[in-house]
């Protein structure tokens, strides 16, 4: 049976993802003429690099969510001082609210640029970037796994997040966008 805090992070990652996916595919439907604009300057020698980052991050996204719900007890679970299983809860609104708010705000500056706009984009990548470090920060607190197979495949997953997240999009895609 699942505790009330682990039926709250069930709630945020289904609503979250499926409002990540939306703002994907809203973007891509409402935006046709901007094509690969959307890549901003990354050179074309590096995308096929975020193509199969993309695909290793989003498979390394289940295993360590799967690991964070179903081997780490709530109860015992302490991420810090105060802070135990339900920060989780934090970490995952973080990437998954960011992540909704940076498709929409690229496709608004590739239409009208702004700083206003650009520093959205950064605080978006920023709270995406901080929640996947500490995603990761959080699998390095628990405390003797049950399963010491699925934490390293957590553990892995939760690298091919954060290169995807922190240095790909938050540092290499920001550093070549045209501003």
């Amino acid at each position: 049976m699942f505790t009330r805090a682990q039926l709250a992070l069930i709630a945020i990652i289904v609503v979250g993802g499926i409002a990540v996916l939306a703002s994907y595919v809203h973007g891509y439907v409402t935006h046709p003429h901007i094509g690969w604009d959307i890549w901003g300057g990354v050179p074309e020698s590096l995308r096929p690099l975020y193509t199969i980052s993309m695909i290793g991050a989003a498979a390394g996204f289940f295993p360590f969510t799967l690991f964070i719900l179903l081997r780490i007890d709530p109860g015992r679970y302490q991420f810090g001082p105060g802070l135990g299983y339900r920060v989780f809860l934090i970490l995952y609104a973080l990437v998954l609210g960011g992540s909704v708010a940076w498709m929409p705000l690229t496709y608004r500056t590739l239409e009208a640029p702004s700083i206003a706009v650009w520093t959205a984009i950064l605080g978006a990548l920023t709270l995406v970037a901080c929640g996947s470090i500490g995603l990761l920060v959080g699998l390095l607190k628990v405390e003797q796994p049950r399963s010491v197979r699925w934490y390293r495949l957590a553990f892995v997953g939760c690298l091919l997040f954060c290169w995807q997240t922190v240095v790909l999009d938050a540092i290499v895609w920001t550093y070549y966008f045209p501003v």
